[in-house]
């Protein structure tokens, strides 16, 4: 991902500028935890000591910003998906990845709505998560359809448009602790080729969805 400075691709920061850099990510992480992606940037600003004017010269966009504050966790994700690709069940493996993604967007109020509406906006500071997210949880996907345990007409695209709605119901109903998995328990219903209750993936309890100890 990257991270929208502008400086970042022309010369190294002087040591003023570093230090502004990094107190604003340190600013926004903190307020997007406790306030929500939406808050103002103007708030961001003044919380890190510097004017609005210098966070827009390091971050051109709220979503430039956005990408920068989640940068490693996105990497952290993108180094699980890694890891699924070389698991002994693939099915798992994807069911894993997709409450880890469900978990990471449902944790800022208004994530899942802003990169919902990254996806298709190549101009947004998030479309280039929004690319590496799906590449590896494409992969997971069509690793477990190989197996024949998901339906082969099951897309990316659609599937990670699903993990963002289930965040977004999870970030609505943060009084229901239980919803992430119970919807992710009707997604992983659909997937699968065999849907009957017998399926191993399914005698899990929902707050176990994410770990089913035998699906392939």
């Amino acid at each position: 991902m990257t991270t929208g400075t502008a400086q970042s691709s022309e010369r190294p920061l002087r040591a003023d500028a570093r230090r502004n850099h990094q107190r604003l990510l340190t600013e926004a992480r903190i307020a997007f935890t406790r306030c929500g992606t939406e808050v103002a940037l103007e708030e961001v600003a003044r919380r890190a000591g510097v004017g609005v004017g210098t966070l827009y010269r390091h971050f051109p966009s709220r979503q430039a910003l956005m990408a920068a504050v989640f940068q490693d966790e996105v990497d952290s994700l993108l180094a699980r998906s890694e890891e699924l690709l070389k698991a002994d069940r693939p099915c798992r493996a994807l069911i894993d990845w997709l409450r880890a993604i469900i978990g990471h967007t449902s944790t800022y109020r208004g994530l899942s709505l802003a990169l919902i509406g990254a996806a298709d906006d190549e101009a947004s500071g998030l479309s280039h998560c929004c690319r590496t997210m799906h590449a590896a949880g494409g992969a997971l996907l069509e690793r477990a359809q190989r197996t024949g345990a998901v339906r082969p007409e099951i897309d990316i695209d659609d599937l990670m448009r699903l993990t963002k709605a289930i965040a977004l119901a999870v970030e609505e109903t943060p009084e229901d602790p239980g919803v992430a998995d119970r919807l992710l328990m009707l997604a992983v219903t659909g997937l699968l080729v065999d849907r009957g209750p017998g399926h191993p993936a399914l005698r899990s309890s929902p707050a176990q969805v994410g770990d089913p100890a035998t699906a392939r």
